[in-house]
């Protein structure tokens, strides 16, 4: 994926001279189906460097791990065998899952990690999709409470044969952070993690915030707001990411647990708070639940804000970002 193409485009600002031994680090590879990219700071050379290698082994680690992609992660063991007994997920797995399911009681559903049991029939590179009757039999399998959790042996069981779970609405915000807390651990105070549309800020740019702009859902050139930040995380879920057009119907991603098929009451939802796995899955929730539902939810939690762009194109603000009339 092209950095034009990402969700969430990072508009560069100047920064003030620094001696000449300290520098930025900026790196980007191909991870987690999507371009992973680390800009950070660091007074010396080797130690920066050593921190954006870590970040990027962390975030193939986490790639072994959750991917159903990879047929020997234990995100595909558990999709095989949960239906026929617990399977172990172990600790940082079991916790991510554990928390999926939170929200999605959060949500009342519309976040939801079985919306695989659909979501494995669509193939968005080669522009397939399933048939209705394919959706009216596999969405019977989109529910999260099919999925039980074991808190004393830390498995995971399918409570019926068929289900699917998939962390691509929470994987990636949960990388970005994890990415941060390894650049912490390297002296680092500057730097930003992106992922797709998930990205986590540490600090700010030297004495400037970071300058985030919001990228035009139906133009990848043009950014529609720029919001300045520092220590927060922002993501961005939009119907532009992986997609494919046919007889003039937009096929994308985000499905609607209930229906089994894309959600189109928006164009992108934009969360930014403290935690980018919170973004992540948020913005897939308001994405999901659309204006209405998707803010009065955001209004219920103090630390995050929310801007959604309709299908309309017409732009609304939560509260603490609405603009002055």
């Amino acid at each position: 994926m092209s950095s034009i193409s990402l969700a969430v485009v990072l508009v560069a600002i100047s920064i003030f001279s620094r001696p000449s031994h300290a520098e930025w680090f900026a790196e980007a590879q191909a991870h987690m189906g999507t371009e992973i990219s680390v800009y950070l700071w660091h007074d010396d050379p080797e130690t920066g460097q050593k921190a954006v290698d870590a970040i990027f082994e962390e975030v193939a680690r986490l790639d072994q791990l959750m991917s159903t992609y990879i047929d020997d992660s234990r995100m595909s063991e558990i999709n095989r065998n949960a239906a026929d007994g617990p399977v172990v997920a172990g600790d940082e797995l079991f916790r991510l899952i554990l928390r999926s399911l939170d929200i999605s009681v959060l949500t009342h559903g519309a976040f939801d990690i079985t919306y695989d049991s659909v979501g494995q029939f669509y193939d968005f590179r080669e522009r397939r999709r399933p048939d209705e009757q394919t959706i009216a039999e596999e969405v019977k399998r989109i529910n999260y409470r099919l999925v039980e959790t074991n808190q004393g042996d830390g498995t995971i069981r399918f409570l019926q044969k068929g289900v699917r779970i998939n962390l691509g609405g929470i994987a990636k915000g949960y990388a970005v952070e994890r990415g941060v807390a390894i650049a912490r651990r390297y002296g680092v105070r500057n730097a930003r993690v992106t992922a797709g549309g998930d990205t986590r800020l540490l600090g700010d740019r030297l004495g400037q915030p970071w300058m985030v702009g919001i990228q035009n859902p139906r133009n990848e050139e043009e950014v529609v707001v720029t919001i300045p930040l520092e220590n927060e995380a922002i993501s961005t879920s939009g119907d532009y990411e992986r997609f494919f057009i046919e007889d003039g119907e937009r096929y994308h991603h985000i499905i609607v647990p209930a229906t089994g098929t894309p959600a189109g009451e928006v164009h992108s939802a934009t969360i930014i708070g403290p935690d980018a796995v919170m973004t992540d899955a948020l913005s897939t929730s308001v994405f999901v639940m659309g204006v209405d539902q998707g803010l009065r939810l955001i209004a219920t939690l103090p630390d995050y804000e929310g801007i959604v762009i309709d299908a309309e194109g017409q732009m609304f603000y939560s509260d603490g970002l609405r603009p002055p009339d």
